[in-house]
């Protein structure tokens, strides 16, 4: 629609251009005389013609050219525009009245170019002086001690506090742990949840299968109870990207949009996030961070549950979870014993000890 726009009004200022300038041309040129020469309408026509071509060539540019000022525009402060259109309206104002002086000189083409050179020309210029000397007018304009009070009143103005948005993913939600953590207080800020999350939980929630129903619905509750017990702190955003399918690249594109981190406890999200640079809180990584610390040496009395992948190993589990695998432990699949640590492993998807059989335990065995 834009570009139909700028094409029509090159046919109107081509079709000026020809009334106007097409007579001294044809004076200029040597044509034989002809009754379609000193003809307006036939000058506006060849105008016209001429100018819509230009416009094939330039319409694109000049439709480039006004959404990228319109973007400049809408992204500079307001007092900048305001001074900078007062500047611009002066600059008119000025290039008016010199263009109304030149219009006594009998020169029809410096009478009829000139004012518009000059309205080009001061209404920048205008423009541009009201843009940049706006601190300069606004101190001439309001007294030095009612600008130093209000200065001085922002100084001391307390620090707006800038909200801090988490967006939780699926998984976290359904997870469950997040609620149970903020309850403690210990993750300040706004929880955001997306409309395509919010869809994508209630379609696990109507699913077929009996294990993801249970998941959703107990998503669902997650929510509910957010909602209970952080009145006011979360909230429901219909921001969508309908040209990407992904859920998660939808939420990191939101994450990046609203300048939030995104809460989740997906491992793979996770690295993409960080491949994004998309700032990302794993719920893992805090779960991990609060277990008890346990360091190579120290010993343990556990349980051994059941063999381990490798042979002769055995598996036992912490009161947290954590796996804990005992090379030659397999002889001691359902008996409590102490054993003693030798590495540990440490990841967002979780962690793992690797332990033995005290030595005197394992000398007794032997023996």
């Amino acid at each position: 629609m834009l570009k139909r726009i700028i094409q029509i009004l090159f046919l109107l200022i081509g079709a000026a251009v020809g009334i106007i300038f097409f007579p001294y041309v044809f004076e200029l040129i040597p044509i034989p005389d002809s009754p379609w020469i000193n003809n307006a309408i036939v000058s506006a026509l060849i105008g016209a013609l001429i100018f819509f071509l230009l416009s094939l060539l330039f319409a694109d540019l000049i439709v480039r050219f006004m959404k990228w000022m319109e973007e400049k525009l809408l992204h500079a402060p307001t007092p900048d525009l305001l001074f900078g259109t007062l500047g611009l309206i002066i600059g008119l104002v000025v290039a008016f009245l010199i263009g109304f002086a030149l219009n006594t000189i009998d020169i029809p083409i410096v009478a009829t170019a000139a004012p518009i050179i000059l309205s080009v020309v001061l209404g920048y210029l205008g423009f541009a002086v009201g843009f940049q000397k706006r601190e300069e007018i606004i101190s001439m304009l309001i007294p030095q001690k009612l600008t130093a009070v209000n200065k001085k009143a922002e100084i001391e103005a307390p620090p707006v506090e800038k909200v801090a948005y988490k967006l939780l993913d699926t998984s976290v939600i359904i997870d469950g742990r997040i609620a149970d953590i903020s309850a403690t207080g210990f993750m300040e800020g706004t929880f955001v949840v997306p409309q395509f999350v919010l869809s994508e939980l209630q379609h696990i929630a109507d699913s077929s299968d009996t294990l993801k129903r249970t998941r959703g619905r107990r998503g669902l509750d997650i929510l509910k109870r957010l909602q209970s017990e952080r009145e006011g702190a979360i909230m429901i955003t219909e921001e969508n990207f309908d040209e990407v399918s992904e859920v998660d690249l939808k939420l990191m594109r939101a994450a990046k949009k609203m300048g939030g981190q995104v809460v989740t406890n997906d491992f793979n999200l996770n690295k993409v996030c960080e491949l994004h640079n998309v700032p990302v809180l794993n719920i893992n990584d805090l779960a991990n961070a609060v277990k008890p610390v346990v360091i190579p040496g120290e010993d343990m009395h556990v349980v051994v549950i059941k063999d381990g992948k490798e042979q002769n190993q055995g598996v036992a589990y912490l009161d947290d979870g954590t796996m804990i695998v005992i090379e030659d432990g397999k002889a001691y699949i359902g008996q409590a014993i102490d054993v003693t640590v030798t590495s540990v492993l440490q990841t967002s998807a979780g962690r793992m000890i690797f332990a033995k059989p005290r030595e005197g335990r394992q000398a007794s065995m032997n023996g």
